[in-house]
């Protein structure tokens, strides 16, 4: 790797020599664990990350220094019915500035890229977010981010730029390659009312905690879209996560939380996996450390059960169904997987659709969007993103 004079090697806490199990999680990694033995990409299909910076969390200092702590767990898990190829890169240590570290970040995460390698990043502090996003933004790729969060993360004022105000400057950023965000769990009582018309305003999608939680397999599409997803871990309750500094009693259930990670791998357009704000001084049992470990294993095994299902390219395996709709004289357009029993829907003619955004023309949805089409009324989903298309 070109850029491997960022990473640092990972403290040695898992002898694959030693008398282990041969189907734990850490026999079949490849760690960078001396400066003679980096890892071949070329063997390896996903790439563990730790980022050691929390100069930019706003009120959670101490969360530069859980990646290992998360690995300690995660080694030690077994590896279910698949074979990962995963090498463990090691950590980017802060940097003399914090813009060294997001330098140190950006370059990594664009050979991964390049290489066809997903990135799961440990934090760290959220803000880290805006420098994976920029990651597209340099390859002038119009993505789609969904974040697990209570929040936003718009922040209080204009110039602030912290973990809780990232995604202001990335909306803000000329020119700007963000086509959709989804916001997945938020809590409105953390949320100001004129966030939430901001987000209305720009079609964007967001979903509350106890809508998303009533139905959680409606997440799935929402994730299928993503081509980047960020986990604030206080997006999870206190009882089932307690190490962050402002963890709240309301949040999603640690199992809510690994199916999430599931729906995340098993997306399959997204290319980053990050995992933000867990700060181990307030995990003295090692709770939220073991969570996040076990949200790995689901991402991987989702990511093993990958279709990368397309309808364009594949029309034999879908079925296609036009609803008409008297909004639209055409009707709307569905496509379901003989395979998975997946759905997406078609919005817009790419013939009429910038160049940078006929990749966002399909997009997925759900059985329920169908339904609602057979109403003769026009999915939300599927008019939000009209909206942003036209």
């Amino acid at each position: 790797m070109e850029n491997n004079y960022f990473l640092r090697p990972v403290d040695v806490f898992f002898d694959p020599t030693a008398h282990q199990p041969g189907n734990l999680i850490g026999n079949h990694i490849t760690a960078f664990t001396t400066r003679d033995n980096f890892p071949d990409l070329g063997e390896c299909d996903i790439a563990l990350i730790g980022v050691l910076e929390d100069r930019g969390s706003l009120n959670n200092l101490g969360c530069a220094a859980g990646s290992n702590r998360i690995r300690e767990y995660f080694y030690k898990l077994h590896t279910g019915a698949f074979k990962p190829r995963i090498a463990d890169l090691g950590n980017i240590h802060a940097g003399h500035s914090i813009s060294d570290t997001y330098f140190a970040l950006g370059e990594v995460m664009v050979e991964l890229l390049q290489k066809n390698i997903i990135p799961i990043v440990l934090g760290g502090s959220q803000e880290l977010t805006f420098t994976i996003y920029n990651t597209y933004a340099r390859a002038k790729k119009v993505i789609n981010i969904v974040a697990v969060d209570r929040q936003f993360d718009l922040g209080p004022s204009e110039n602030d730029f912290h973990s809780e105000s990232y995604l202001k400057k990335i909306i803000q950023q000329q020119p700007n390659y963000l086509f959709n965000y989804t916001n997945i769990g938020y809590q409105t009582y953390f949320v100001d009312q004129e966030a939430i018309k901001l987000m209305d305003v720009m079609f964007f999608d967001i979903y509350r905690l106890g809508a998303i939680r009533a139905t959680l397999n409606e997440a799935e599409p929402l994730i299928r879209n993503g081509d980047m997803l960020t986990f604030d871990v206080s997006a999870i309750r206190a009882n089932d996560a307690p190490g962050h500094t402002g963890a709240t009693p309301n949040g999603f259930t640690s199992e809510e939380a690994c199916q999430l990670a599931r729906y995340a791998g098993m997306a399959d357009k997204l290319t980053t996996f990050g995992l933000f704000e867990y700060n181990p001084s307030y995990d003295s049992r090692g709770l939220t450390a073991q969570l996040i470990a076990q949200m790995l294993w689901y991402f991987v095994e989702g990511f093993y059960l990958r279709q990368y299902e397309d309808p364009i390219a594949q029309p034999d395996d879908f079925i296609k169904y036009i609803v008409p709709v008297e909004a639209f004289e055409d009707g709307l357009i569905f496509f379901r997987s003989k395979r998975s029993d997946r759905w997406w829907m078609n919005v817009g003619s790419n013939r009429s659709i910038k160049p940078e955004f006929r990749r966002h023309t399909i997009i997925p949805c759900s059985v329920k969007d169908y339904n609602i089409a057979c109403e003769n009324e026009i999915p939300d989903r599927w008019l939000k993103a009209y909206q942003k298309l036209m």
